[in-house]
């Protein structure tokens, strides 16, 4: 383990990441098998069924990796008191919300969907462990490109299957002129359209999923990820591990007002405009972002 962190009382860090890393290499196996059509691994249906659901398409292969990554948590530590939480288990009517638990599990079994369906290969698997709401532990996989990374307080690194270990390498851009964007495929509106302009950065790129977008911060291919939205906004679960691995690295993921991220169990939308970046330029971006949605939309709220 790369640095102490603070755990449930009854797990050892050693074996939290050796299950953590098994078990994401697993539920990448599963994912990939089930994008090219093949028989998915560990007992899982074949194949690859699609509903529109409440909060967009839902797959087979969604569910196959909730449960696995679940399974593999539960039967670890069964005695462990933490909270399961999943874009999955939202859809269930439960009495007591895992977030006001003291420690919470947070997956998004499968983020960006779309792209998954569409054969762009821009989706990855979250997972974080919240303690009272702050993310102190985040795991995003990003199968089709082999990357594994972890987010522990201060480190960062990327894993491949071989246990090749890197540690993330954030550009060395300084001024907003010359930073690179990396914007949803499949969640621009016109307010968005209107505000990377403004920003006066040096260009931007299109890529599914929030997870392989601050995966492209963290090798140093972009700097800055913006979401923009307010009642279609972006789940806790997406933006959760992504969070943790960059602020890991030394990166930035905050409200356009300057506020932390807030995982609550009221409202499980991450609205307003939220900005991640390799860190330099944060204040400058969000003082930047600030004042051109001023203009675009005064009523929105940061």
């Amino acid at each position: 383990m790369a640095s102490p962190v603070v755990l449930p009382h009854g797990v050892e860090g050693d074996h939290l990441m050796a299950v953590l890393r098994r078990s994401g290499w697993e539920a990448a196996d599963l994912l990939r098998a089930y994008a090219r059509g093949q028989q998915p691994p560990y007992g899982y249906p074949p194949q690859l069924t699609v509903e529109e659901g409440r909060d967009g398409p839902v797959s087979a292969a969604d569910r196959a990796v909730h449960h696995h990554m679940f399974q593999a948590l539960t039967r670890s530590w069964p005695h462990v008191p933490w909270g399961l939480l999943s874009e999955e288990t939202t859809h269930q009517d439960e009495r007591g919300h895992p977030l006001d638990q003291e420690w919470v599990w947070l997956l998004d079994p499968l983020d960006g969907t779309k792209d998954f369906l569409e054969g762009t290969g821009h989706y990855a698997i979250h997972l974080a462990l919240l303690h009272r709401g702050c993310p102190q532990l985040g795991m995003v996989m990003v199968p089709e490109r082999e990357e594994l990374w972890f987010g522990l307080e201060g480190h960062c690194w990327r894993e491949d299957r071989q246990d090749r270990r890197r540690p993330a390498q954030l550009s060395g851009r300084r001024r907003c002129e010359d930073l690179i964007l990396v914007a949803s495929r499949n969640h621009r509106d016109e307010r968005l359209e209107a505000l990377i302009p403004r920003l006066g950065l040096a260009g931007s790129r299109s890529v599914g999923s929030v997870g392989c977008k601050v995966a492209a911060i963290l090798r140093g291919e972009a700097d800055v990820y913006l979401s923009l939205s307010g009642d279609s906004a972006p789940k806790h679960w997406d933006m959760a591990a992504p969070e943790a691995v960059l602020r890991a690295a030394g990166g930035c993921f905050r409200h356009g007002d300057g506020r932390r991220l807030a995982y609550s169990s009221s409202d499980p939308r991450q609205r307003g405009c939220l900005i991640a970046s390799h860190g330099p330029c944060q204040g400058e971006l969000e003082a930047r972002a600030r004042a051109a949605m001023a203009a675009i939309d005064p009523g929105f709220e940061l």
